[in-house]
């Protein structure tokens, strides 16, 4: 089973990108801060991670920049969700080492399209 790691500060958003992935048959684990996803990522490296952009703390692109630079974790596929959709926001995620990037509010179909798009295996 495809498992995926989410990351958020936001208790009602954590818990509806977790019923949303679990419909979808994945495995699901969740943080509610950018240090306690770090080191659930080391403890068990996720198929996929979704990180909240804006936490307090450690932030969502220090998460991602954290991950890239770990050898262990450096081929995670990262999925940003953040409310900020300014395109300087937005480069500045894939400048972090995103995958993708969701703003939010987000449908359950685009969060779980997104998922499933970032876990399926290479083509080819």
């Amino acid at each position: 089973m495809t498992s995926v790691l989410v990351v958020d500060d936001d208790p009602t958003i954590l818990q509806i990108v977790e019923a949303v992935l679990r419909s979808g048959g994945l495995d699901v684990a969740t943080c509610g801060s950018g240090r306690d996803g770090l080191e659930a990522a080391h403890e068990r490296v996720p198929d996929c991670a979704v990180l909240d952009v804006g936490m307090p703390g450690i932030s969502g692109l220090e998460v991602c920049r954290a991950l890239r630079d770990d050898e262990s974790t450096a081929d995670v596929p990262i999925l940003l969700l953040t409310g900020r959709g300014q395109w300087l926001d937005v480069a500045a995620g894939f400048d972090a080492g995103a995958d993708d990037y969701l703003v939010k509010p987000f449908t359950a179909q685009d969060l779980l399209l997104r998922v499933e798009a970032l876990t399926a295996p290479a083509q080819g």
